[in-house]
């Protein structure tokens, strides 16, 4: 084959490799750390009013999302048979609080993948989506924020101040979390308690998400619950609703 033959052969490889896998390398993709997000069905529920069926009364996973990056390869897309062997652990762990479809997980697990697990893949141990999703339910597991909260004497229907969740998960973790909330409204009192955010190096070591002191971030790093209409929550007291299943 002639050089210059060669050279168009290996171009086109390149492209197709990274038309398939690769789309993420570029530059604008880089991200720093890992985001693993477990949210509170009775506080998601409530701001989601009538969306939410048969929520579970335990913290489940919401997503494990690289800090600042999303989308990285949109050809990349989510197929639930790569899932298959996991799925009763999603079913269970990683539900779909909003969509009460027949088949709503799905519709989150898409998003979760097609929006973070494509940048996420930048990293071997998460380069598929086995390995993403599960990955992503053993750093839950290795949380275990359920239990955690649990032995910590954090429990639903109770009033708290914000600085003694953070201190008291830092207890455990050894590394300072995000806590986010929903801001009161109408007549409510107060905040209320919605995502625990744990954050991770890139060799999927526990890391502070904001070093003490550090104020709360604005701008790109703030978006990923605001969908929710979630905050980072407020210095002083909040509120951590119990789940009351004749509402939904």
């Amino acid at each position: 084959m002639k050089p210059a033959a060669r050279l168009g052969a290996l171009c086109l490889a390149l492209c197709c490799l990274g038309g398939a896998r690769g789309l993420w390398r570029s530059d604008s993709h880089e991200w720093h750390k890992l985001i693993m997000v477990h949210h509170w069905p009775a506080t998601v529920c409530k701001e989601v009013k009538n969306h939410c069926k048969d929520p579970p009364d335990y913290w489940t996973i919401h997503g494990l999302w690289p800090d600042k990056s999303e989308g990285c390869n949109r050809s990349w897309h989510f197929n639930p048979e790569e899932i298959k062997d996991l799925l009763p652990d999603m079913r269970m762990y990683w539900p779909d609080l909003l969509h009460p479809s027949p088949n709503r997980s799905l519709h989150l697990w898409k998003h979760e993948w097609e929006k973070h697990g494509t940048c996420a893949a930048q990293l071997e141990a998460l380069n598929s989506q086995k390995k993403y999703f599960g990955k992503s339910l053993d750093l839950s597991k290795e949380l275990a924020l359920n239990s955690t909260l649990q032995k910590l004497g954090i429990t639903p229907s109770t009033y708290y101040q914000i600085s003694d969740i953070k201190d008291a998960l830092v207890s455990v973790y050894g590394v300072v979390p995000k806590v986010q909330c929903l801001p009161k409204q109408g007549d409510e009192e107060v905040q209320l308690l919605a995502q625990i955010e744990v954050c991770f190096s890139k060799d999927l070591q526990l890391q502070n998400c904001m070093e003490p002191g550090e104020p709360a971030p604005r701008g790109p790093e703030a978006r990923p619950a605001a969908s929710l209409g979630l905050e980072i929550c407020k210095d002083g007291v909040l509120f951590y609703p119990a789940l009351n299943k004749t509402n939904h």
